[in-house]
């Protein structure tokens, strides 16, 4: 008779296991010999008859499992819990600002429908397949992530939610690129104004050693030329200091001769007297002519100094006054414009024409300082100020925003 066996064998980590009943014929023995059972054909025709009664049981047929609902295998090590999220196929090619931020709009749309899609889908399907949890920390925990995976999917139900973001991604990197770069505008204009300064004190310090050098070397000039001429004078002074000597010395050997009872014979006192009184002569006559000399060569480099100084005055004076002309032409052209890019038939020609009018007619400066004679009030007024040698200049914006309308 035949035998029927029932295995058990388990499905996944989760306690859930597949029944299967399987059923062994046993040989029949006739006559002493051993016959295999008979089997059925493997393809009967159509005209073979009704199929063979069921074959006889000694017991009834063992109960069906109880159904269980099916429970799928959870994912091995290494791989994902969630199936991989599949991004939108790639758009025709947009030309332009405009169609590229079309295109990432529709791409942004179908992305986010096809994850809503999806996410229904499997939260649909994860509470047919998943059994009632019984009531336990396990079911917290479930409960949790359930709530965790909403909380995660709810900006991808809100519309715009994706294209908010972008917008303020970009927004921010804008803003930030703005302040970089006006913060990198500020550090140039600091350093090229601290460059101005020490452009400044460096010219002011060079000009300075130069007046000193260029001192220096006229004084070398001069002391070389008066060298010739302070020499004769020290030889005029060092015969004199010699002249001076033989006197006292004159003197000395007269009063020695005069202890011992010799006394020189006045014809030579007097030769004596003429000679010494002719080099003090002539000693005086060199010393008045090296003393005029003196004074003509001082002069002279005195004459030539002055000369050198009228020069300098003359050249820092030039370079002052084209400095002035060059910042009075660069406040015309801040307020009228450069002359050189509006001719005469340009639009603001008439407005030019008319705050330079006092520079081409007379009357019209007369009438313009009658105008301003008007306003004026006594030297000790507390209000008072003197009227201006140029033109009067806005302030500096007090606003960046500010800044930005005016240029």
């Amino acid at each position: 008779p035949p035998h029927t066996y029932s295995y058990l064998f388990p499905t996944g980590p989760a306690p859930s296991y597949i029944f299967i009943n399987i059923s062994h014929r046993l040989p029949v023995a006739v006559g002493g010999r051993c016959f295999p059972p008979p089997m059925l054909p493997p393809f009967p025709s159509r005209f073979a008859g009704p199929p063979p009664p069921p074959q006889f049981r000694c017991f009834p047929p063992p109960p069906p499992p109880p159904e269980r609902p099916l429970c799928l295998p959870g994912p091995g090590p290494g791989r994902p819990l969630y199936p991989p999220w599949a991004a939108p196929p790639p758009g025709p090619w947009a030309c332009g600002e405009a169609g590229r931020e079309e295109q990432q709009e529709e791409e942004a749309g179908a992305l986010r429908q096809h994850d809503e899609l999806w996410l229904g889908r499997f939260l649909a399907q994860r509470r047919q397949l998943r059994p009632e949890p019984a009531a336990g920390p396990g079911a917290r925990g479930g409960d949790r992530a359930e709530a965790g995976l909403g909380e995660l999917a709810r900006p991808l139900r809100e519309r715009g939610a994706g294209l908010g973001r972008a917008r303020q991604r970009r927004l921010r990197l804008h803003r930030r690129k703005e302040e970089a770069r006006a913060a990198r505008e500020e550090e140039a204009a600091r350093a090229a104004e601290r460059e101005a300064v020490i452009d400044r004190w460096r010219a002011k310090r060079v000009q300075e050693v130069e007046e000193k050098t260029r001192e220096r070397e006229l004084k070398a000039a001069a002391d070389s030329v008066l060298s010739e001429v302070r020499k004769k004078q020290a030889d005029t002074k060092r015969m004199a200091e010699i002249l001076r000597g033989l006197e006292k010395l004159r003197k000395l050997r007269k009063e020695a001769a005069a202890r011992k009872g010799v006394c020189p014979p006045p014809s030579a006192d007097e030769a004596f007297e003429n000679e010494i009184q002719k080099l003090k002569t002539l000693i005086k006559k060199r010393t008045e002519l090296y003393e005029a000399e003196e004074r003509a060569l001082r002069v002279m480099l005195e004459g030539e100094q002055e000369e050198e100084r009228k020069r300098e005055k003359e050249k820092k004076q030039r370079k002052e006054r084209e400095k002035l002309l060059q910042q009075k032409r660069e406040m015309d052209c801040m307020l009228f414009g450069d002359p050189d890019k509006f001719p005469l038939g340009h639009l603001l020609q008439p407005f030019r024409q008319y705050y330079l009018q006092a520079e081409y007619s007379v009357p019209s400066l007369i009438q313009i300082r009658h105008e301003w004679d008007r306003y004026l009030v006594p030297a000790d007024h507390p209000e008072g100020s003197f009227v201006p040698s140029g033109w009067v200049l806005p302030p500096l914006p007090s606003s960046d925003t500010w800044a930005t309308a005016l240029g």
